[in-house]
């Protein structure tokens, strides 16, 4: 989609392999000025790197050739971590499967986006393109990737960005997204374009991760049919239950097996009936020298003869009602 386009600007050629595309080679990420350098083809950084033997040689060699900036280059999934902001909750093991399939049957089209790690060197840390880097790992094989200098800020923006641009982690996701930011002292003006959208929808994120036991989020999951209305919902019911019987229900083998949004589903029914409705407060009054009881809640009134006291003073009340109910209209005037 466009989206990613905005991002980083590739072209495909015939035999599948990833070229920088020569007529954008200056075109900004994102705000980010590439340095230009030469423009020396992918195929031969591999193979000056697998003719290095130690590691330490490699990783120097990785970093001289990388920070030229505009490259797509194979690296050795080994050598890059996960980015320091979580993103995504458990993957789907079908999908996961789906998509590693895809990549083994097409190889990968997209390279990552990657920094060098600024807390050990020679390691690269990865801004987005998590599944594909995790793919590769199962595959056990090289993963495309663009090396950029990144600070702290550009990093999880760009993380953000991407993931907005392909649309595919859900609300719930994006929200404890927003809120790791949050938790990592970034400003809001850096979470709002991270995610893209406004700095009320970020408060809203942030104020309903405050809310919820982040424990019990893990164990529903993803929940990508669920939208912000449901988990506010929740949120709600969360200040009034206690959540740890729940949140041991949800290991349970029989509620593990459910999708996220079937287990979302069953975390609200619970929590609701988990609620004790409040008994109606109820008001009862005697009338002096009356052998009746009056009752009354919110929603009514009894009257109660006492039979044993008063035998035959209901059939005679019964009698009287609709000359009373007469009185009662003709005194409203109606």
């Amino acid at each position: 989609g466009m989206a990613r386009k905005d991002l980083i600007s590739f072209s495909s050629d015939e035999d599948g392999e990833i070229q920088g595309d020569p007529n954008k080679s200056d075109r900004p990420l994102a705000g980010i000025t590439p340095n230009r350098r030469s423009s020396s083809p992918v195929g031969g950084i591999a193979k000056t790197l697998g003719s290095l033997s130690s590691q330490m040689d490699r990783a120097s060699e990785l970093e001289r050739q990388l920070l030229e900036g505009q490259k797509v280059v194979e690296l050795d999934p080994s050598q890059i971590d996960d980015s320091f902001v979580r993103d995504r909750l458990e993957a789907d093991p079908e999908v996961e499967r789906d998509f590693v399939q895809q990549i083994d049957e097409h190889g990968q089209l997209v390279p990552i986006l990657v920094r060098p790690n600024p807390a050990q060197k020679g390691r690269m840390q990865v801004a987005f393109g998590h599944r594909r880097l995790r793919a590769a790992r199962s595959l056990n094989r090289k993963v495309k990737a663009v090396v950029r200098e990144l600070n702290d800020e550009q990093l999880v923006v760009l993380q953000g960005q991407e993931n907005s641009a392909r649309t595919n982690l859900s609300y719930i996701e994006r929200a404890l997204f927003a809120a790791r930011l949050e938790d990592q002292k970034f400003k809001r003006n850096v979470i709002i374009s991270a995610l893209k959208v406004d700095r009320a929808a970020v408060s809203k994120m942030i104020k309903l991760i405050k809310e919820l036991p982040v424990e019990l989020i893990v164990a529903i999951g993803a929940a990508p049919g669920t939208g912000r209305r449901k988990w506010m919902e929740l949120a709600e019911l969360a200040k009034l239950v206690d959540w740890k019987p729940l949140r041991e229900m949800l290991s349970a083998d029989n509620i593990a097996v459910l999708t996220s949004d079937e287990r979302f589903e069953f975390v609200l029914r619970s929590a609701k009936k988990a609620i004790k409705p409040k008994k109606p407060k109820m008001v009862v009054q005697h009338v002096e020298h009356v052998p009746v009881t009056i009752r009354s809640t919110k929603s009514g009134t009894t009257f109660t003869v006492n039979g044993a006291k008063a035998p035959g003073f209901d059939e005679f009340l019964k009698a009287q009602l609709n000359s009373l109910y007469a009185d009662y209209m003709k005194e409203r005037g109606e």
